[in-house]
């Protein structure tokens, strides 16, 4: 996952360890960090921006969880992609609109961003589009990095397209309030897809 903030590029890296060619804990966290150091190198042969590289930021030392696989793929958990990404949560295929090509269908309710922040985003989008008055269009992008809270994304992204003769900075406080008061609750989302509230394809 990559995200430009300012200058600021933040890499996001998700890759599982064959535990075959691991000894030890020892082991696994020094080649993360050769990893790590290969990515920054390669990186800066295509940019002159800061470059911050996160590799498998779920592991957790103390209690010995780390991403570590037999076969290198996520494929073996059951995570093998069957969901047709074609079923979008609102609905509908907008390949000249902003969209997600995230599966939301088949995914746990609980912790899975990609099929969480595509709801939420959708909430969010229509409670400003109902509750701002002036607005045309809006766009909710959100993004996670894999081991932070659910109700703290890396970047909330709203573009709003006004009515002719209103001001988007007048809105900024009402969608700052809409977007906090969603986060604060984020978790009534499971909820609410569990006591089939919310339709997801």
């Amino acid at each position: 996952m990559g995200l430009r903030k300012g200058n600021k590029i933040l890499l996001t890296v998700a890759c599982a360890f064959v535990d075959r060619y691991l000894s030890s804990l020892k082991d696994y966290i020094a080649v993360k960090e050769e990893l790590t150091h290969w990515i920054k190198e390669i990186s800066n042969e295509y940019t002159q921006r800061e470059v911050d590289v996160n590799v498998n930021t779920a592991d957790d030392y103390e209690r010995r969880s780390v991403y570590i696989t037999v076969t290198g793929t996520s494929a073996e958990h059951g995570d093998d992609g069957n969901v047709g990404r074609g079923n979008r949560v609102n609905g509908l295929i907008t390949p000249c609109r902003p969209m997600s090509l995230e599966a939301a269908c088949g995914k746990n309710p609980v912790n899975h961003v990609g099929k969480i922040y595509n709801i939420l985003a959708n909430l969010i989008a229509k409670n400003c589009y109902e509750n701002i008055e002036g607005i045309e269009e809006v766009y909710v992008k959100i993004l996670s990095q894999i081991g932070k809270p659910i109700n703290n994304p890396e970047v909330v992204s709203i573009q709003i397209l006004p009515r002719k003769g209103y001001d988007v900075e007048k809105m900024k406080k009402c969608t700052i309030e809409i977007v906090e008061s969603w986060l604060d609750r984020v978790t009534e989302i499971t909820k609410m897809i569990i006591d089939d509230k919310i339709n997801i394809f």
